[in-house]
């Protein structure tokens, strides 16, 4: 006998649902709270973190549109890449040295930090913590920044993982050149 997930009871048989994207095991009566889940979509989950090519075979022999969904989503995030790219790979990142830079372009125009507050609009407190590197700027604030003390306080993101060459950046031994995997 297993208990109901929603009420307590205890059900011979019960039956899986999903309630508000929890899916959970009830009783019949229960069940009526939300939709019932099939079990070959719950088996083809299982697989979700298997190698790619275990995970795309799966998904390729499986008939429901939803697991198919989830293995194509476990193959393009597990397989390691290729062409893959995200909206990381094309932001900017703030410069390591963002306080001096910040620090050296108020002080070359001569303004206290509570005049830059008033220039940028912003809060003195703001550009303090900016200074001392306690906070990142928000894209907001960089660009008046960049633009009220004519600097530069981003780097380009666009080479994504370019830089990346595996173990032969860090000289030492890898996971990737230890692990095996089963293909």
């Amino acid at each position: 006998m297993v208990q109901c997930e929603m009420c307590g009871t205890e059900t011979g048989s019960p039956k899986t649902v999903k309630v508000e994207g929890a899916e959970l095991d009830v009783c019949g009566d229960c069940a009526d709270f939300g939709t019932e889940v099939r079990t070959q979509e719950t088996a083809s989950t299982s697989t979700k973190y298997s190698t790619s090519s275990s995970s795309s075979s799966s998904s390729d022999s499986d008939s429901s549109g939803s697991s198919r969904s989830a293995g194509g989503s476990a193959t393009s995030t597990g397989g390691g890449g290729g062409g893959r790219s995200d909206m990381f790979d094309e932001m900017d990142e703030v410069v390591p040295d963002y306080d001096g830079r910040i620090r050296q372009g108020r002080e070359r125009q001569g303004l206290t930090q509570e005049e830059l507050a008033d220039q940028l609009n912003e809060k003195a407190s703001l550009i303090r913590k900016l200074e001392r590197a306690d906070v990142l700027p928000s894209d907001s604030v960089q660009r008046k920044l960049e633009r009220a003390l004519d600097v530069s306080l981003s780097e380009g993101g666009g080479g994504g993982d370019a830089d990346w060459s595996g173990g032969a950046a860090t000289g030492g031994t890898t996971l990737g050149d230890v692990v095996k995997r089963k293909d």
